[in-house]
């Protein structure tokens, strides 16, 4: 499930940094500066470990989205300029697979020192301080964009489809042959 996100973000017109000699993968792990925390914490370590204004979140669980569709939500970070770019699935936000900007990281940070650990209303409630939260429905953006249906042969709402046991993944496997 790692191999498969890190190329899904080796896709992505980002810097990657280079392989280490023998090393199986070109990622490296960044401990979480508050751990226990839950995502928010691996969300601000990964900000403070970050040069870089815009990061893309993907959580390793969703193994059926396709890689141009985080090159779509990266530039629509870009040209939008919101603080948080994150997609909506059937009402449902997924904030684990999203674009956050680096300004976040003290919001975050205080978030997580305070016990709030919940990632939607730490971002829904700091973002709009620094800019906009760009929460958009992918069926809508799908149904106006006739381009999106090209990222994958399957439909948008299986993009999302989580992944989390070996069941759930011999279940999936014709699927991620069709979206790689």
């Amino acid at each position: 499930m790692l191999e498969i996100a890190l190329e899904k973000l080796r896709a992505l017109p980002l810097p990657v940094p280079p392989r280490v000699a023998g090393a199986r993968l070109d990622a490296v792990a960044i401990a979480d500066l508050h751990p226990g925390c839950g995502p928010l914490g691996g969300i601000e370590a990964a900000l403070t470990a970050s040069s870089r204004p815009l990061n893309v979140f993907l959580p390793l669980d969703i193994p059926l989205l396709p890689a141009k569709f985080l090159a779509w939500m990266l530039r629509r970070a870009k040209i939008t300029g919101a603080m948080v770019t994150l997609p909506r699935i059937n009402g449902r936000p997924q904030p684990l697979c999203a674009v956050y900007h680096r300004e976040l990281l003290g919001p975050i940070t205080r978030s997580l020192i305070a016990g709030d650990y919940k990632v939607m209303p730490v971002v829904c409630a700091a973002a709009p301080r620094f800019g906009s939260v760009d929460i958009f429905d992918v069926e809508l953006v799908a149904s106006a964009d006739p381009d999106m249906f090209a990222f994958s042969p399957l439909p948008a709402y299986r993009w999302f489809h989580n992944c989390n046991t070996p069941e759930d993944i011999a279940g999936i496997e014709n699927a991620l042959v069709l979206t790689q």
